[in-house]
Order: C-alpha cells, then structure tokens, then sequence
C-alpha cells in the first residue's frame, strides 16, 4: 500500500466550481471545522501530520487536493486558475458539506488563498491560519514586473510565465524535482532577500535544480514512501495546472483592485518559520497594521515546509489557538 493510502484517511470527492475536488476529512463532524490549503508543489497530504493530530484531538479537519494537484480536476485553460477560481472551489467546498463557515488554514501558495477568502468572501470565514505565507498587501505595480525587476528574468515566478517551459523542465524526472525541492534548509542554495548575481537571478529554480545532484541525499524532508506518493502524483498528473497559479499573478493584481486592504472581526493566526528562505519571517512583520485580531508564532530551526519539518510544533499551536478561541 501507498504511503497515501497508509498515512490519510479516506478519499472523498466533491463537485464545486465546475470542479471535482479529492478531499480528505477526519474528526467528528462537530464545531467549526479547519479546511486545510497546500502550496506549490504539493498535495492534501503535505497536511497528513496534522490530520492526525486533529483526529487524535476530536477535531473536525478537512484537507483538498486544490485544483490541478493530486487526485483533482486539472483544467486546460490558464485562466481557470486564478483567485476567484480558487477562492470559489473553497466556498463551493464549503456549500457541498452544507457549511456556513470554516476556519482556512493555509501554506505556500495556499496561504495566498487563504488569506484572500476573508477579503472576498467575509461572512464564509470564521477564523484564518497563515502558515509561513503573510497576508500580502495589493501591490503598487505589476507584480510579475516588479519581481522581473528586482531578482531578474530567471526567478522561478517569473520562469513561470513562459508556457511550457518549466511544465517541462519540472516533469521531465519528477523524482528528481521533488526531491530538490522538498529539503530541509541548509541545502536550499537560495537566501531571503538576496540581489541578484552579477547578469543573474535570485530564485533561480531552473539552474539551481540542473546543478544539483540528485544522487545528493543530505537533508532529505521524507522518507522513501512519503516521497513516492509526491512522486507518482507529479508523474500521473504533471506540472501545469499547479503552475498555471502562478500565471495569474497579474490577473488576480488586476482584479483584486476594488477588494478591502483589512481584515477585521475574524480571529487570525500567523505561524512563520525561522529559516523559510522564500518566506522569512520578516515577510510577516506589517501584518499587526492590517489585521484586527491577530496573533503570531515563529517556530525555530523551520525552513519553508514547516508543517511536514516540524509538524508537533505547529499541531500545538494550532490547536492550542483553536481551544482559546474556537473551543469545542
């Protein structure tokens, strides 16, 4: 058996938005559930850690595969990926298990979405988890230029924009490229904030993972069973659709236009992690001017996969927070 099948519960399907979205659930069907939001590029069972830690607490916990990833419909068109798309499977998530409100917990790239579902849809949001991703103000430009301008052409997002290229680069040996990616921090070759080299790019993935070696095993996240099961999900259903998020950048700037800059009356909690290089903790630092109620943690010796390096740390604040302010 698969680590999926060994280390998640069941898998449940729902039509939303047009979609059909793989979920997992555990807990007893009580309270205020946690909807759980993965990042890039990752699945429902990055949260696997925390899923049990919730049953084992008698708490209700959800996690998706979100469009594109893992056992989920994976759409054609790039624009079938941008916020209101993700932000909408979520709500439409919420109306399938005849919801009202959930408290959406998200990391990396889920965090993105997380943090936007209070600003879009406000009476659907009891409370909010950050993990590492900082609610992000609207910028004052372009954000694929502004990015282009500050750490060059070859920074992953902005690599991204290119059709095709980094679908083919990151599926042509998904063993390889998760791998690579899902290290602990003192291998990641990449530093928060750094300029870039001399004709170069900061976060430059494509150069970075051509030159490692893949016969590297230091600082390895998983294990041989937890990895496979990142593996055959890349492999079966490639890379496009979770890079197809990144292409909306400047749609989801475009359209985020007219929405509020603050989230106020819905309890939030922001966990950072100590040596994220994409996420530092800094990344966080204005959030108090922009959030109401808002409380903050920052787990030591973390690097960016924080709830898969040091999962007991983040189950116990989490539901630490969700006892003092959503109690059973």
């Amino acid at each position: 058996m698969s680590a999926l099948e060994t280390m998640m519960p069941p898998v449940k399907r729902a039509a939303v938005n047009g979609v059909e979205l793989a979920y997992y659930e555990v807990g007893p069907r009580e309270g205020v559930p946690v909807i759980f939001c993965h990042g890039f590029p990752e699945l429902a069972f990055s949260w696997r850690h925390q899923l049990k830690a919730f049953e084992a607490a008698g708490r209700w916990a959800i996690a998706p595969d979100q469009r594109g990833y893992g056992l989920s419909s994976k759409p054609a068109a790039v624009t079938d990926y941008d916020l209101a798309h993700l932000a909408g499977d979520m709500i439409g998530l919420l109306d399938h298990l005849g919801l009202e409100k959930a408290i959406f917990a998200g990391h990396d790239w889920g965090g993105i979405v997380t943090w936007q579902l209070p600003l879009m849809y406000p009476d659907r949001i009891a409370g909010v988890i950050g993990l590492n991703t900082p609610l992000i103000p609207r910028a004052p430009a372009d954000p694929i230029a502004i990015m282009r301008n500050r750490f060059g052409p070859d920074m992953y997002i902005v690599w991204f924009q290119t059709p095709g290229d980094a679908d083919a680069t990151l599926g042509k040996d998904p063993d390889k490229t998760m791998r690579f990616f899902m290290r602990k921090p003192a291998t990641s070759g990449i530093t928060a904030g750094a300029t870039p080299p001399e004709g170069g790019s900061t976060f430059a993935f494509k150069d970075l993972l051509n030159a490692w070696d893949p016969a590297d095993t230091s600082n390895q996240l998983l294990t041989p069973e937890e990895l496979d099961a990142f593996v055959e999900s890349f492999r079966a259903g490639g890379f496009t659709g979770p890079i197809n998020w990144y292409r909306n950048f400047t749609r989801n700037w475009e359209a985020a236009e007219g929405l509020p800059a603050r989230i106020d009356g819905i309890p939030c909690l922001m966990i950072t992690a100590e040596l994220d290089a994409v996420l530092p903790p800094s990344a966080a630092e204005h959030m108090p001017a922009l959030i109401g109620d808002l409380e903050t943690h920052m787990i030591k010796g973390s690097g960016h996969w924080t709830q898969q390096e040091k999962p007991a740390e983040v189950n116990q604040l989490i539901l630490d927070w969700l006892g003092r302010r959503f109690p059973k």
